[in-house]
């Protein structure tokens, strides 16, 4: 990648992947593989587009938009839609759609793999502005896009309000009702449980590391949780519901820390939608607020840690004091939550300690792909008109779940020479399972092939 500008976030998600398939057997056994991660390095397409919108006072505003359309071997493109500040092309939203190929083919659905958005910010702005801006980024967005070819989602700054406004302008330009975008309305095609999918499907996933280590289940073991958005709070109200304690949660101006109630994250959530910061919930008798601070430093002996906020949250040197405060398992609910660093420290002390007091991280792609799997259950309720009880939603979502984490596992059994009594590795695994898994199928359909 020498011969193209420095992309930081999207290098570390490519050497995160590529350095476990290295250290792995994958390679020794299969040495063609290295030219199939070479070409799925490299997105299909890029789209990038001007929009332009106006604002209450009647000025001209113009943003970036973008659409990442990264690998469509397994299906079509899937990732969501992010409206930030921050979203630009060579650190966000590649970096996103290279970690989104991989998560969608560990949930054993028909996706494949993409991200898109725009440097727009929605704080601040009102009903209308947004409205304006998102009716003028489907209109462009809208020729690269179907139900069959690329199925956009919700991510930051992107709730059912933008959806809305997004499909019913895909609805009105292309004269068509289909299922182009998830997390719509319920009475237009969405599915229920997809706002609680990836807090809910995180904890089912951990529920499997605390069995297969012999940790028992929930009750009892302290959470620290990280965010304050669907992610942290439905993943927080799960666990609350089997009987952990949640002591923490944060946004990006600061942590709470203490015992953490249901009518606690309710409350947040209310402040969550008028998009306000925790400083609004600081002045609980039990609770302590920590301006400026990420909870990991602050949180007491916790034996379950679960980032839920943004990428990059957990330092080496909070992986250090997660360790010290007795934290056993680790899984990432926000994307690339870990510095390669912190998986570097938590890998460390899981070979070192083996079964008895190890500490097992999971990454992002599996632990997280809960959210997007609900979407791909959304697509197939619009692809046959119907719609699911969230009984049976559920249900499938905690098969879907089970099968990532025991796929990881073999395939990190398989894969990853481990010492005797060693925990195997769910990061290898994960990472092996979902590149082998999308590397066939571009074998399949002559993406790539290799003369030995």
């Amino acid at each position: 990648m020498s011969n193209l500008p420095s992309e930081p976030e999207f290098e570390q998600a490519y050497n995160e992947l590529a350095s476990t398939l290295e250290n792995s057997t994958l390679f020794r056994k299969n040495p063609e593989y290295k030219i199939a991660l070479k070409v799925a390095s490299i997105p299909e397409r890029i789209i990038q587009f001007r929009v332009v919108w106006e604002d209450d006072t009647g000025a001209l505003q113009v943003n970036r938009g973008y659409r990442v359309q990264f690998n469509s071997a397994l299906g079509p493109y899937k990732g969501g839609l992010r409206l930030h500040p921050s979203v630009n092309l060579s650190c966000s939203l590649k970096f996103l759609g290279f970690e989104q190929i991989f998560k969608n083919a560990l949930t054993g659905l028909m996706m494949g793999g993409g991200k898109g958005g725009a440097d727009f910010d929605p704080k601040g702005k009102s009903d209308n502005e947004i409205r304006r801006f998102c009716v003028s980024f489907m209109r462009e967005l809208a020729k690269h896009i179907g139900a069959d070819t690329d199925v956009p989602a919700g991510d930051i700054g992107v709730g059912g309000r933008e959806i809305g406004y997004m499909f019913g302008t895909y609805r009105n330009t292309r004269n068509k009702f289909e299922g182009v975008l998830t997390g719509k309305g319920l009475d237009w095609g969405g599915s229920l449980i997809r706002p609680e999918a990836t807090g809910y499907g995180l904890i089912y996933y951990v529920s499997h590391m605390l069995e297969y280590a012999g940790a028992g289940g929930w009750a009892g073991k302290r959470v620290a949780i990280s965010g304050s958005g669907n992610v942290a709070q439905y993943a927080a109200l799960k666990c609350l519901e089997l009987g952990a304690t949640v002591v923490s949660l944060s946004d990006s101006k600061g942590a709470l820390v203490g015992d953490i109630t249901a009518e606690d994250i309710a409350a947040i959530a209310d402040l969550k939608v008028k998009r306000q910061a925790l400083t609004a919930y600081s002045s609980k008798e039990h609770l302590k607020y920590i301006e400026g601070a990420r909870p990991w430093l602050h949180i007491g002996a916790v034996d379950v840690a679960l980032p839920c906020a943004t990428q990059n949250e957990v330092s080496k040197e909070e992986a250090e004091g997660l360790i010290a405060a007795g934290a056993k398992f680790i899984a990432e609910g926000s994307n690339m939550g870990c510095t390669q660093q912190a998986i570097n420290v938590f890998e460390a002390v899981r070979k070192e300690k083996k079964t008895e007091g190890a500490v097992w991280y999971a990454p992002g792609k599996a632990a997280n792909c809960g959210g997007v799997a609900v979407s791909g259950l959304e697509m197939g309720q619009n692809s046959q008109r119907l719609a699911w009880t969230s009984e049976e939603v559920d249900e499938k979502l905690k098969g879907i779940m089970k099968n990532a984490f025991f796929l990881g596992l073999n395939t990190a059994k398989e894969y990853v020479e481990a010492a005797e009594g060693e925990l195997p590795s769910l990061v290898a695994g994960s990472n092996i399972a979902g590149f082998v898994k999308v590397a066939k199928a571009m074998h399949d359909q002559g993406d790539w092939w290799a003369k030995l």
